[in-house]
């Protein structure tokens, strides 16, 4: 039979490890909030096991209430950074109540009606609340709030299943204490059943904070992904992210035979701004016209900088007619923004070339590329600030042998 000191002090080093890994992290990536309540939850553990070492030394309303409430708050603490994972908003009201209520229970079947096996009760109900909680994010197929489905990452998984562990776990152990299942209980030592399973959720708790520590490297690799397909001077897609997108959209007209359009748009007389004004204020000018296009574009739509003053707009599920409404839309906002601007304010004017993919375009998207190119070099020959919707001719037919 494993005496209680020793349980807690297995949770107090275990816990103050995972805290110190938590508050690096929360150092590291000031913007990831999460870490912030996961660091508070394994710290308040580790806390509340410490306090729980005190069993048969100091007051018992010590280590049972404090402690076991520090414990209860931990399993709030997780609760709430698993929601801020998903930007989803958190209730200190509720972990306050939770908290309170739990400690109410234990400190009255202590000091009013002594039972041990009421209290296991008590701090199972109480812990399976934010934990039940989690559930429906961690194991959901989409989640709005995250940057891929929980189902696609194996932390959120793994948290999902070690929390059912752990509410299973509780509720056994609650039934084998309160039928009193392997003999009697005290303060200071559990049977040899009631020993196993604390050392069983012991385990299952830093599986637990393992999947949190799993749902935290997906998010960070995900951000380093994004960061690899983003422009850095306009937060656009970059030409690499363009190309990605193009070959999924090829990918996928080709299967479904659904057209997809395409603008490659180039800022007029651009050369002229960074000789005459400088680089920085170019700089600026390209900044003010992706904010410009992406006001005229639709959910769905890709604005990406592909080069100096070249732009491309990947328009999914879209017809020539229909892109070139938008690029109409887009020269419009610019003529718009030109018309308004004074003193030593830069007028911005673009060009533009929009095509539609087909057949004959196939997989291949830098078919799609020149054929916006094409008509982009009309809308500049026929004078600039303006578009021009590229109309491929039918190919001729082959001659029969």
């Amino acid at each position: 039979m494993l005496s209680v000191p020793t349980l807690w002090t297995v949770f107090v080093i275990n816990f103050l490890a995972v805290g110190m890994v938590w508050a690096y992290v929360m150092r590291s990536y000031p913007k990831f909030d999460a870490a912030r309540y996961w660091a508070l939850a394994a710290l308040s553990v580790a806390f509340g096991s410490g306090l729980s070492m005190l069993r048969g030394i100091a007051d018992p309303t010590i280590p049972i209430v404090v402690g076991n409430g520090l414990m209860i708050l931990a399993s709030c603490f997780a609760e709430m950074g698993i929601k801020r994972f998903y930007g989803r908003p958190i209730s200190w009201r509720m972990c306050a109540l939770i908290t309170a209520v739990t400690c109410a229970g234990l400190a009255f079947f202590l000091l009013v009606y002594d039972s041990i096996a009421i209290r296991t009760l008590v701090y199972s109900a109480g812990q399976a609340i934010p934990l039940a909680a989690t559930l429906p994010l961690v194991l959901a197929k989409e989640n709005p709030g995250a940057r891929s489905p929980a189902a696609k990452n194996p932390g959120a998984r793994l948290a999902g299943l070690v929390a059912i562990l752990i509410l299973v776990t509780n509720a056994v152990r609650t039934a084998c204490a309160l039928l009193q299942v392997g003999g009697e209980m005290s303060v200071v030592d559990f049977n040899a059943v009631q020993a196993a399973m604390i050392l069983f959720l012991v385990f299952l708790s830093m599986a637990w904070n393992f999947g949190f520590l799993l749902m935290a490297i997906d998010r960070l690799r995900n951000e380093v992904a994004d960061l690899a397909l983003l422009d850095d001077l306009t937060g656009v897609a970059n030409r690499r992210h363009l190309a990605e997108r193009l070959a999924e959209e090829c990918a996928r007209s080709e299967r479904s035979g659904e057209p997809f359009a395409l603008m490659v748009i180039d800022l007029d007389g651009f050369k002229a701004i960074n000789d005459t004004h400088g680089h920085a204020a170019g700089d600026a000018c390209l900044q003010h016209f992706t904010l410009m296009a992406q006001t005229r574009l639709r959910p769905g739509d890709l604005l990406a900088r592909t080069g100096g003053d070249e732009f491309c707009i990947v328009l999914p599920s879209s017809t020539l007619r229909e892109g070139a409404l938008i690029a109409h839309r887009v020269l419009e906002v610019c003529r718009e923004d030109a018309a308004g601007c004074v003193g030593i304010e830069i007028p911005i004017a673009a060009s533009i070339g929009v095509a539609q993919w087909s057949r004959d375009i196939g997989p291949f998207p830098d078919r799609l590329i020149a054929a916006a190119d094409h008509a982009l070099y009309a809308a500049k020959k026929r004078g600039k600030n303006r578009y021009a919707a590229y109309d491929a001719s039918p190919l001729p037919s082959p001659p029969l042998l």
